[in-house]
């Protein structure tokens, strides 16, 4: 026999071997207790090296860890949302403050002051070129240049020129990085808003918060990983509508999809037991379900059955922790004031501010707050003031609050439309009024926190704010942008479906925009 074979093969694991235990060696059980009675501190640390690491290893990756080892030993398939960051993330949850139908740039942020002397004059055709228009303006006989209605002033220690129309969020310019040079080609608001939520222009793709769900996991197994909040209407807003396409979860499984809360009765439907029904009841009914459902699952292995019993298991968590969510009362008074005497009417976009604040806190990975009608092609100086006034303090407030909670470092707050508005009047110009058409050759929108520039203005637009002259931004770069603040490479967050490795930012190449990041 080869000795030195025989000394690997009883190499005991207490001595850091990956052999057999002391109970294997080939020595009289009585030997093998003394060894144990005797065993040194150093056996057992050297024992003990492995299960610690594995600690350790729990603990930098979270509950995710640990929620695979159940699914596991419960005989399901692990999570297909188990992958670390592809590097540090600067940002570990997103609020996405989106603005349906498309803020007019030249209204708000991107400070145009040669237009005043060019009122009603023709935009000169070298500008526009042969750029395509949409059928509501195409039929106009000239393109009068419509200025903005308001003055500008500049804000902040960076000077940045801001609108009137904002007076609260103007405050933020050095908190925030404005980028005036976003672009698309998506010239209707369906395929528009599709592109930015889901980085397609076709439905059935998984939304920004699909992905990261999918991506990066939960960090609350008590509330959803992705909520999103529709604010309520402003009244005679053009009401360009939004559907649940927005936030869905595409081919990927229905558990990474966007939870819509409602802002009257219960936050999600269904939540509150019915009359009658204890809580004990609802376990014992859930649990019955949720075996029905795992005998299926086994029989034909088909995930969306194992993604019915985590919703059923989630809806069961949530009817403690939504209502604790919800209750507003522990919220102190600066934080009323700072949000406004709106916040405190569930469904308005200050309250969606706070609620989402609230979510951050929870571990909540990521909410979208929506604000629709921004359509304004007709009554600019009449609806603008009241869009601005209706999201203008909730956008500042939510700013403000994530940072003197220390959150701002690690939270990605993003606003911003579908695409931009003309600088030509849609329809009749006069003094007091006028209207603005569908622009995608260039808009503005900001972001804050999770490591983004602060202070800065990203890109530059033309005298007419119709072209892009520096910097230019397409959505999916700045989508991958996003992804890259909380942590993902875009390349390589993929899912295999009809043959191709599905990616949010698409087949066609996207890049980082490293001038947002510090």
């Amino acid at each position: 026999m080869n000795p030195q074979k025989t000394q690997t093969e009883h190499l005991c694991c207490d001595q850091y071997g990956e052999g057999p235990s002391v109970y294997d060696l080939p020595i009289p059980e009585a030997l093998r207790d003394e060894w144990l009675r005797l065993e040194s501190r150093r056996h057992f640390l050297g024992r003990m090296g492995k299960a610690l690491g594995w600690a350790g290893l729990a603990v930098l990756m979270g509950d995710g860890l640990l929620r695979g080892v159940a699914r596991a030993s419960d005989g399901l398939p692990g999570p297909e949302s188990l992958r670390l960051p592809n590097f540090p993330p600067s940002a570990k949850r997103c609020i996405y403050l989106f603005m349906s139908g498309a803020p007019p740039q030249m209204d708000m942020w991107d400070y145009k002051p040669g237009l005043a002397s060019l009122y009603d004059k023709d935009l000169p055709d070298s500008v526009r070129g042969n750029q395509p228009l949409t059928g509501m303006t195409a039929g106009q006989a000239r393109f009068p240049i419509a200025p903005s209605h308001w003055k500008f002033a500049q804000q902040g220690k960076s000077g940045r020129w801001v609108g009137d129309l904002l007076p609260w969020t103007g405050k933020l310019v050095d908190d925030i990085a404005l980028v005036y040079s976003l672009h698309t080609e998506a010239i209707n608001h369906e395929p528009a808003i599709l592109l930015m939520n889901t980085g397609n222009m076709v439905p059935g793709k998984p939304s920004l918060g699909a992905w990261l769900s999918y991506g990066l996991g939960s960090m609350n197994e008590n509330l959803p990983t992705f909520v999103v909040l529709n604010s309520e209407l402003i009244p005679h807003s053009n009401q360009q509508p939004i559907s649940p396409k927005l936030w869905s979860s595409g081919f990927l499984s229905n558990e990474y999809s966007g939870v819509a809360f409602r802002s009257e009765g219960a936050p999600v439907l269904y939540l509150d037991n019915p009359q009658g029904m204890t809580r004990e009841t609802r376990r014992t009914l859930v649990d019955s379900v949720n075996a029905i459902n795992q005998m299926t699952y086994e029989d034909l292995g088909d995930p969306e059955t194992h993604a019915r019993i985590q919703e059923y298991e989630m809806a069961f968590r949530m009817q403690t922790s939504i209502p604790e969510l919800t209750d507003m009362r522990d919220e102190t008074a600066s934080t009323w004031t700072l949000y406004g005497d709106d916040a405190k009417k569930p469904g308005t976009f200050a309250y969606n501010c706070l609620l989402a604040r609230r979510m951050a806190e929870r571990g909540v990975r990521f909410t979208q707050i929506y604000q629709r009608g921004w359509d304004v092609h007709g009554d600019v100086v009449g609806m603008l003031p009241k869009l601005c006034a209706a999201t203008d303090r909730g956008s500042y407030a939510l700013v403000t609050d994530l940072k003197r909670r220390g959150m701002l470092d690690d939270t990605l707050v993003i606003w911003g439309g579908e695409f931009g508005r003309t600088v030509y009047s849609q329809g009749g110009l006069s003094k007091t009024n006028y209207g603005r058409d569908h622009h995608p050759r260039c808009f503005t929108m900001w972001l804050a926190g999770g490591s983004v520039k602060t202070g800065i203005a990203y890109g530059e637009t033309d005298d007419f704010c119709y072209n892009i002259v520096r910097d230019p931004v397409h959505v999916r770069d700045f989508n991958a942008t996003l992804l890259h603040l909380l942590g993902i490479d875009h390349e390589k967050l993929t899912f295999k479906f009809q043959g191709l490795d599905q990616k949010f930012t698409g087949v066609i190449p996207a890049k980082v925009v490293t001038g947002l990041l510090s």
